[in-house]
């Protein structure tokens, strides 16, 4: 005849568990869940990012709150339907309080517990600003022009693509400016990443064409490997979208960025053809698309347009180009060898 089931702490008969324990002593034997009394954790005095798993990151406080408790809470092996909620108590700058509640099932029974957990902030200082602050950089960026100097509308244009790079890419503590400032005939900046500097190189050839080169400089060893440092030089076209270029005798528009140079439209009649940087370097800009004006058309026929001269307010006559279809009401127009000519595509780019 076999024994009945009982519990081996206190002899109480089942229901038990597996391990062969009572409910009363399965609470009493069973830490459901635990987490420190305080958590001290480390923020950069200089930025403000906190290390978060050996990293440096910018985070609100009730994200650090849960990214703290869920780094430090512990759970009894076999619980299930675990819940967890925390309220984020703010104390001063340097302190926090974490209300936490946690339910969940072990065995098939229901467990609840309340933490109180202090957040403690010690201050330190991160790898980003300390190199920051010793001048640190693993890339210089050097912004120029084919055959002449950079202008500062240019200059604004080419940093403002920066800016809005990195408002762009995710948060990295090593994406910094370590250096930068105006050197003959055009602009250079340090970087604290390299690769921050080919991402914004790849972006400034796509917007505004030109050419890149990169050439490495070895400074030293570390940890047995070698540290180099990337120069990057980017040269605009002296031309841009929209554009009327000299090229072979003609006059073309820039319409649009390839990998290997502009594709032209030629401004007389539907010609279109893809042109090296090479090639282009021999061009001179005939009209820049800013000089370049939009006006009504006073009267049409089939092939001319009355408008008025922006200059001196005269009615002169302009050829109409190639793809109008007589429904415009206004033309560009651009002021090449003492007179004015109609742009194709209007807008002046593809």
């Amino acid at each position: 005849m076999e024994s009945a089931a009982f519990c081996i702490a206190c002899g109480a008969p089942p229901p038990l568990t597996s391990d062969r324990l009572c409910e009363a002593c399965l609470r009493a034997r069973t830490t459901f869940s635990e987490v420190p009394d305080r958590i001290q954790q480390h923020r950069c005095a200089k930025c403000g990012m906190h290390e978060v798993e050996k990293r440096w990151v910018r985070i609100e406080d009730e994200e650090l709150g849960e990214l703290r408790l869920r780094e430090h809470l512990g759970v009894a092996d076999g619980a299930n339907a675990v819940a967890v909620d925390m309220a984020y108590q703010s104390i001063d700058e340097r302190t926090a309080r974490l209300h936490v509640t946690v339910e969940g099932q072990l065995e098939g029974h229901d467990f609840a517990n309340q933490h109180e957990v202090l957040l403690q902030t010690s201050n330190a200082v991160c790898p980003a600003c300390t190199r920051k602050a010793g001048a640190y950089f693993e890339a210089t960026m050097q912004l120029r022009s084919a055959g002449r100097r950079l202008s500062d509308e240019e200059l604004k244009d080419l940093r403002g693509t920066l800016d809005e790079l990195l408002d762009e890419l995710e948060s990295d503590p090593m994406f910094f400016v370590t250096k930068e400032g105006p050197v003959t005939g055009g602009w250079d900046l340090q970087f604290g990443s390299k690769a921050l500097a080919r991402t914004w190189a790849r972006r400034l050839v796509k917007r505004f064409g030109g050419t890149t080169k990169e050439t490495s400089t070895l400074v030293g060893i570390r940890d047995g490997a070698e540290v180099t440092r990337l120069t990057l030089s980017y040269r605009k076209p002296a031309y841009s979208l929209g554009d009327i270029v000299r090229w072979k005798r003609e006059n073309w528009l820039v319409s649009a960025w390839q990998k290997d140079g502009p594709t032209l439209r030629r401004l007389d009649r539907n010609e279109r053809t893809g042109a090296t940087w090479r090639d282009m370097e021999k061009t001179s800009v005939a009209c820049r698309f800013e000089e370049q004006k939009v006006v009504d058309v006073l009267n049409r026929d089939s092939s001319g347009a009355e408008i008025m001269d922006p200059t001196d307010y005269r009615v002169v006559t302009v050829a109409l180009p190639y793809d109008d279809d007589g429904s415009s009401r206004d033309l560009r127009i651009a002021f090449i060898d003492d007179s004015w000519l109609a742009v194709p595509g209007h807008a002046g780019v593809d």
